[in-house]
């Protein structure tokens, strides 16, 4: 069932606002997404659960088969946002004071199946070229792929300076533009009867035109998911579903309703 009605005849994706974001709006931001994992907690757990089994998952990988930890790694980063689909449709609920429900939260991809799937091509295509890109970097600074099987501050020693900073530019190339495309489309495509192309063109036009709120709020997420991890992934269980809810309601803050839409 559709949930908001389709934009009027005519109207392009200029018609579509964009609220003025003020700086301390990600904390608030987060603080509703709190709110809502308290109300759902069941929900939340579950959906934290799965973030930290995919951190296990890359754990054991590393220890096994090392090789594969950086295709692993793109293809959980590209699980993460699809995963907060449930999450966006809890705190949807929530908002219209209705009580979510998991299964429910695990349907709620069908509605947008067409849309989703070509939203998830673009980004799967962005995954592909970033692990590309830092094989490219291990090869031209070891002279050949380093022995993952040694240990990870290995890479991490001062002699490789070159190599870190190189690998750094090309994550923060890649993070950045996949973090512009899709901060508030997908959310935005589960709420709305938009296309993938103006859901990811409204993402991006957010963060060009309100950068350093965005990157406030990018950088938020980055830290708080970087703590999580620390304990052995177990933070996950509590930060996944509280950055996924609070996700919604930066769509929901940021972006306005178009000239003559309707809200079911």
């Amino acid at each position: 069932m559709e949930d908001t009605s389709a934009e009027r005849p005519g109207s392009t994706i200029l018609d579509l606002p964009l609220r003025q974001l003020r700086a301390d709006d990600p904390l608030r931001w987060l603080r509703l997404g709190w709110a809502d994992f308290v109300r759902a907690p069941g929900i939340g757990v579950f959906y934290g659960a799965c973030f930290a089994v995919m951190g296990w998952i890359l754990l054991w990988t590393y220890s096994h088969a090392p090789a594969w930890v950086l295709a692993l790694s793109a293809g959980f980063l590209l699980m993460g946002p699809f995963l907060c689909l449930g999450l966006y449709d809890a705190s949807r609920k929530l908002e219209r004071g209705e009580q979510p429900a998991l299964v429910d939260s695990l349907l709620a991809w069908r509605s947008r199946t067409g849309t989703m799937a070509i939203f998830g091509g673009v980004l799967l295509i962005l995954e592909m070229l970033w692990g590309r890109a830092s094989l490219i970097v291990f090869a031209v600074s070891f002279d050949g792929m380093p022995d993952f099987k040694g240990s990870l501050l290995a890479l991490l020693d001062p002699e490789n300076l070159g190599f870190i900073v190189a690998y750094l530019a090309v994550g923060a190339v890649f993070a950045g533009l996949i973090f512009a495309i899709s901060v508030v489309s997908i959310p935005m495509i589960l709420d709305r009867s938009v296309d993938a192309v103006s859901a990811g063109l409204t993402s991006l036009r957010l963060c060009l035109t309100q950068p350093w709120v965005m990157l406030i709020w990018g950088g938020s997420i980055t830290l708080l998911v970087v703590l999580a991890m620390l304990p052995g992934f177990v933070g996950l269980l509590v930060v996944g579903p509280v950055v996924g809810h609070a996700s919604w309601h930066a769509y929901r803050g940021a972006v306005g309703d178009a000239p003559g839409e309707t809200t079911a």
